[in-house]
């Protein structure tokens, strides 16, 4: 095991210290606003039948949103400065990797969602890439499998209980040489993965746009608000997305390889961690962003949505009104 090493106590790093406990009382400011987004959609998502191969990726967003969501209050809690050791050790032997799969397979499942609008719009009449809805569930099924099986189950495996160990400043302090090994792999791996998903949501988004215009210019249509509209959703949903996933993407390579080289004592790691750790919490910000973007892009989703809400406003009414009737 690598040795058990403090996190940095120099003067000249005191004024990173303080930053420690910053990103956790962001996670839970957070967690009320993506636990009601998350269960309002999916309990849209269990009354929608999967009746378009959208639909499937959607509903397979949405529980990997909602996993990423119940996670965001241990984990908030076992970063804490005054947390106990062993919810950090629970949170970092499982909590931890199950998040980040979860996190790969929202972003993978945003990549596969745009490669299904591209196909849908650019070859509408073909069945390519799982335009079968029995196909896009097999998709599904093997993107859970792969990005859990993977990278979540070696990382868990990897870990081991220390006896005797101080108060532990890293879930690595819990891995042996070959798991370091295996945490820098597939850090790798991931971090490969977002950014050819990167590529194809870009070229896709804008081929879409570009593929609308032109229709709108075939029909002698001059309606520049509804050219204005699709370029400006399509430059949203990229914009969004690369706010969101950059900025940790880029620092998580050279945050890693300091990390797996026990680099604990210098003030560059501390500055790195929470570096990484703030461009963490900036990905998070999606699973509330998610929700918005089912209504924006799955009419189904909008309408069952809209159509739950009425029921409940008109049995509240008829409530109401029973209730006053009995008085």
């Amino acid at each position: 095991m690598p040795s058990t090493q403090m996190s940095p106590d120099n003067s000249e790093c005191d004024s990173y210290m303080y930053t420690k406990n910053v990103v956790p009382i962001l996670y839970f400011l957070m967690f009320p606003i993506a636990l009601l987004l998350n269960s309002v959609a999916a309990w849209v998502s269990l009354h929608l039948k999967s009746t378009s191969t959208l639909v499937v990726y959607l509903k397979n967003l949405v529980a990997a949103d909602v996993i990423m969501t119940l996670i965001i209050p241990v984990k908030a809690a076992s970063d804490l400065s005054g947390a106990s050791d062993a919810l950090f050790e629970f949170s970092c032997n499982y909590f931890k990797a199950i998040f980040y799969s979860a996190q790969y397979t929202c972003i993978t499942l945003l990549g596969l969602i745009s490669l299904d609008r591209f196909f849908k719009i650019m070859i509408p009449r073909s069945k390519l890439f799982g335009q079968n809805l029995t196909f896009s569930k097999l998709i599904c099924g093997s993107v859970w499998l792969v990005l859990f099986g993977g990278t979540a189950l070696p990382n868990i495996l990897s870990n081991q209980s220390v006896a005797n160990m101080t108060k532990p400043s890293t879930c690595m302090k819990f891995k042996g040489p070959a798991g370091l090994e295996v945490h820098q792999m597939v850090v790798i791996y991931l971090n490969v993965l977002f950014w050819l998903i990167s590529v194809v949501i870009v070229v896709c988004y804008i081929s879409i746009a570009n593929k609308v215009i032109q229709s709108f210019r075939k029909s002698g249509s001059n309606n520049k608000k509804g050219k204005q509209k699709i370029k400006l959703r399509v430059f949203m949903t990229v914009i969004v997305f690369f706010v969101s996933f950059t900025p940790y993407h880029i620092v998580r390579i050279p945050y890693t390889f300091q990390q797996v080289k026990n680099s604990k004592s210098s003030c560059p790691y501390s500055e790195s961690k929470f570096g990484k750790e703030f461009s963490l919490w900036l990905v998070s910000t999606n699973i509330c962003m998610d929700p918005l973007l089912y209504v924006f892009l799955c009419q189904e989703f909008k309408e069952k949505l809209l159509s739950m809400m009425k029921n409940i406003s008109v049995s509240f009414k008829v409530s109401s009104a029973a209730k006053a009737e009995a008085k």
